[in-house]
């Protein structure tokens, strides 16, 4: 069975630094460098804000 939600790896459109979030987020993601937001929580699976580089299993 293959879980509902991945890793995801995300690049900031600010300071182009590169993170790893839960693509089932519940609250704000932020960025560590410039507190931009990257994610915000919606029903069901979080809204991304960045670039997603890559889709992590």
């Amino acid at each position: 069975m293959k879980p509902k939600y991945r890793f995801i790896k995300i690049r900031c459109s600010s300071c182009k630094n590169e993170q790893i979030i839960f693509e089932g987020a519940t609250t704000k993601v932020k960025c560590l460098i410039c507190d931009n937001i990257l994610a915000e929580p919606k029903s069901g699976k979080a809204e991304i804000k960045a670039r997603i580089i890559e889709m992590l299993s």
